[in-house]
């Protein structure tokens, strides 16, 4: 009959996804592997707004149901379940409805220090009875929304992205109080004898990396107090955002064996470097995917959680005959649209009020003007090899799949309306703007970010539906909390300036 629905088309997001191609035996897959490792309990997970990994913990016998019919959690867990300064819960309050997240077995692994549990992340979708949109893709969901996102810009280009990330972060010792009482090791910047007095620790969070699929590659010591730097192989957008959730967990649970603080805010003492999250992009065609066992007896965890994407061709390399450091027609329109949308992109990358100490301790790595260049770390955006280029303006605090999905809505601004960059900058930047040059300066407060997010369409629609809605509100309540703080600065400079 005409304008009837069938069955497929009938169903919402939820069921599609549930009754998806190959799901079912993903699931069965799990089922096995739950028995073959053990597994008596499995942490179902997914991403808050701030990167916070929220969910719920069920006991393993009860997997199959709960890949059918997920966990339900109140939609106010995207949001911290986090009051606002007038004492509203931001985004969702206490009346909402109850979002359902539906695991991905993919994603399915062990955790090696208790290897009776397991994690699985999952995607979110809203209530099966809301009035409005049952089922639909919850857009609160910052690791669907990358997902769907991706999909999207490979449907548009042909192209997909890979990048990597440099986690930094601090390992301070822990007070009497629990509170931080400095860094375990002196600021020495690649200073081996600091980063041997981390030994134990950094070996620790290396060996459970790679029973969870990280494929490290190399470390260092930076120059702040107790700051490491343990990189991991750069992979698909999606991965990538994983393994950096499932780092930040790791270091985590290092801290707790050895009585020390994983310290992932940016900037937790003045007058040293802070920690960065630089992201390492690159879009490519085609490829395969591997699976990669690091030489274990037996996998962890689903195949999916150690493949990496590897081969294709990577259209940011230099075109033949032209200079060896120039990306190609591609990745020079991707620096553009970069470039354009910086200011907004900061709000994303440079996401707390604490980020923005970073920016302002300046002659300290971070940079603060919207310009591209060849190795230039004055810039916000350098090419740090041929066929990837370095997108700095973005800290240890990031939530990496706002980042992912953003920059990849700059990428294709940039590729649709072939944003030229301009010359790259071969000069130190200040002593360019001496010269005369004019270059835009990135926002210098959460507040201003947050303002350039609001004009900037393109990098707005990197947070759909709900997702704008509650990522303003909580950034800008964190902003309007500092500006009403009355902290020991204050105390310091105006208690005694009169009479």
């Amino acid at each position: 009959m005409t304008g009837v629905l069938t069955k497929t088309e009938a169903l919402t997001n939820l069921e599609a996804y549930v009754a998806a191609a190959g799901r079912a035996e993903l699931v069965k897959q799990v089922s096995a592997k739950i028995k073959e490792l053990g597994i008596q309990y499995i942490y179902y997970q997914f991403i808050s707004v701030t990167g916070r990994v929220v969910g719920k913990g069920v006991p393993a016998d009860h997997w199959e149901a709960i890949a059918e019919k997920g966990i339900q959690l109140v939609y106010g867990s995207m949001a911290n379940l986090f009051l606002d300064r007038r004492r509203n819960y931001i985004g969702y309050g206490p009346e909402a409805a109850e979002l359902v997240a539906i695991p991905d077995p993919e994603t399915f692994c062990q955790l090696p220090w208790d290897k009776r549990v397991a994690r699985v992340f999952c995607t979110c979708f809203r209530n099966r009875e809301e009035e409005l949109d049952p089922g639909a893709y919850l857009t609160s969901d910052c690791r669907g929304n990358l997902r769907r996102i991706h999909a999207q810009f490979q449907a548009d280009h042909g192209l997909h992205l890979r990048h990597g990330c440099e986690p930094e972060m601090m390992w301070l010792k822990k007070g009497a109080d629990g509170l931080p009482a400095g860094g375990v090791t002196k600021p020495n910047c690649y200073h081996i004898d600091q980063f041997e007095e981390l030994r134990p620790v950094f070996l620790r969070v290396i060996e459970y990396s790679k029973a969870m699929g990280l494929d490290m590659i190399q470390g260092d010591h930076e120059d702040a107090p107790g700051q490491l730097e343990l990189n991991f192989t750069f992979d698909d957008a999606l991965r990538t955002a994983d393994r950096l959730t499932t780092y930040r967990q790791i270091c985590a649970q290092v801290a707790r064996e050895f009585n020390l603080i994983a310290c992932f805010m940016s900037k937790p003492f003045m007058g040293v470097s802070a920690s960065g999250c630089h992201h390492n992009l690159s879009l490519w065609r085609g490829g395969d995917d591997t699976v990669q066992d690091f030489g274990l007896e037996q996998l962890p965890g689903m195949g999916e959680t150690f493949t990496y994407r590897k081969g294709g061709e990577n259209t940011f390399l230099p075109l033949p005959g032209t200079s060896r450091r120039l990306p190609g027609p591609i990745g020079l329109n991707c620096i553009g649209g970069v470039i354009e949308h910086l200011g907004a992109l900061t709000a994303i990358g440079c996401s707390t009020v604490n980020s923005y100490r970073r920016l302002w301790d300046m002659g300290l790595w971070a940079p603060v003007y919207a310009d591209w260049g060849y190795q230039n770390r004055t810039c916000g955006l350098r090419v740090s090899a041929p066929g990837r280029f370095e997108y700095r303006a973005v800290d240890s605090m990031v939530n990496p799949y706002l980042m992912a999905g953003a920059l990849l809505k700059a990428f294709d601004d940039g590729i649709k309306r072939n944003l030229d960059p301009g010359e790259p900058e071969q000069r130190n930047l200040y002593e360019a703007m001496e010269a005369g040059k004019q270059v835009k300066k990135l926002p210098m407060s959460l507040g201003e970010a947050i303002d350039r997010l609001a004009e900037d369409e393109v990098i707005k629609s990197a947070l759909p539906g709900e997702m704008y809605m509650l990522y303003s509100w909580y950034k800008r309540d964190e902003w309007e909390r500092f500006l009403a703080t009355t902290s020991n600065w204050d105390m310091e400079t105006y208690l005694d300036c009169l009479p």
